[in-house]
């Protein structure tokens, strides 16, 4: 009987981690230069260690001959802190965190852009910043980082 329940047990705990499709997800470790592998779905980190970190801008630019938009987010530092993130593009969202970040006062609106409808920033704690990324429409992202200073790019097209 004891084992009847435990086996219950697990596979409630099973059918819960497999509901959130995280297990199906493919896991990315972002690299320091542009591959233009553009992914609609998928976990992304940069694998780095932990550096302390200021997010003082974002920045983006269309480019309507190459048919991209690129997202820019300008740190202090040399280097980015570490992220970890998540895009869905069925659900139109791309969400990132930034471990050891901290935001200016000054980030905010940057204007209308082609693909995203709106960032959102939620300081979490004093030390991680989670920002989300809302899409006008279904879209696919390369996601790179560049140093000196710290740089994390989010090119996006349809």
């Amino acid at each position: 009987m004891r084992i009847i329940i435990t086996l219950m047990l697990l596979s409630i705990g099973f059918n819960q981690v497999s509901a959130q499709d995280l297990l199906g997800e493919r896991i990315r470790r972002i690299t320091s230069r542009k591959k233009s592998i553009y992914l609609d779905k998928g976990i992304f980190h940069n694998g780095g260690p932990t550096v302390q970190s200021t997010l003082k801008t974002v920045r983006h630019n269309y480019n309507k001959r190459l048919g991209y938009e690129r997202i820019v987010f300008d740190f202090k530092t040399p280097k980015i802190p570490k992220v970890y993130g998540h895009i869905n593009s069925s659900n139109k969202n791309l969400y990132v965190d930034l471990f050891d970040t901290q935001i200016e006062k000054t980030v905010g609106s940057f204007g209308k852009t082609q693909f995203v409808d709106s960032i959102n920033f939620f300081p979490i704690s004093r030390d991680t910043l989670s920002v989300e990324l809302k899409f006008k429409e279904k879209v696919s992202v390369d996601i790179f980082y560049l140093e000196n200073p710290g740089r994390l790019v989010i090119d996006i097209k349809r």
